[in-house]
């Protein structure tokens, strides 16, 4: 397995982190952990997906993410053992993880320093998402927000042809940040266009590439 996030960090360096890592399984539903629980573990994901959910001021949740196959979540659990988790993160489907403790990276830092530099890949992964999430809520419009993150879904949930994103309108509002009114009538638009098709509780997209173009526009 490799995980997108550490392409550039020395194999040898990936490999300690991952012979103190734990397997760990979940099912369809199983929190990970609840938004406000101690944070102590990294999470780097073998397969299935996890989506990750906030608690707004409103008191309401809202959908920010949906993690796969390669991608990590829990970074900040390595910097600080004081650290709270920021979200609550639960299996969409069955999936598995390697769990990386805080005290064992600790223990595995003080032995072989170098591995700093996973957590630093790690750390500057999520600086980046949080960055272009940033500059899409200020300066991208909200039809432009669902393409985008429409396409991210496509990646996520990807493979060879057509596409199934299995969640609802309103899960890919929360991600964009706008109505479901809003993504209701991109995604008809689009399907008008043939890149995509709507189903019950689902989208098919049918071509990433042109509704990249349109999200870039």
């Amino acid at each position: 397995m490799e995980w997108r996030l550490l392409k550039d960090v020395p194999a040898e360096d990936v490999r300690q982190v991952l012979q103190i890592a734990r397997r760990r399984t979940f099912s369809r539903g199983e929190v990970v952990f609840h938004q406000g629980d101690p944070a102590d573990s990294l999470q780097l994901i073998v397969k299935g997906r996890f989506a990750v959910r906030i608690t707004t001021p409103l008191a309401d949740t809202a959908l920010i993410a949906v993690h796969g196959p390669g991608d990590a979540f829990g970074e900040l659990a390595l910097v600080s053992d004081e650290s709270i988790r920021s979200a609550t993160v639960a299996a969409l489907e069955p999936a598995e993880t390697r769990s990386v403790y805080q005290r064992d990276f600790a223990r595995l830092q003080r032995e072989y320093p170098s591995v700093n530099a996973v957590l630093v890949s790690l750390l500057a992964g999520q600086v980046r998402r949080m960055n272009d999430r940033l500059v899409d809520a200020h300066y991208v419009d909200a039809d432009k927000r669902v393409r985008k993150r429409l396409c991210e879904l496509a990646t996520i949930y990807g493979g060879d042809g057509d596409v199934t994103i299995p969640l609802t309108q309103e899960d890919i509002a929360e991600m964009a940040g706008t109505s479901r009114a809003t993504v209701n009538r991109v995604l008809r638009e689009e399907q008008e266009r043939g890149t995509l098709r709507l189903l019950r509780g689902k989208t098919v997209v049918r071509d990433a590439d042109a509704l990249a173009a349109r999200g870039r526009r």
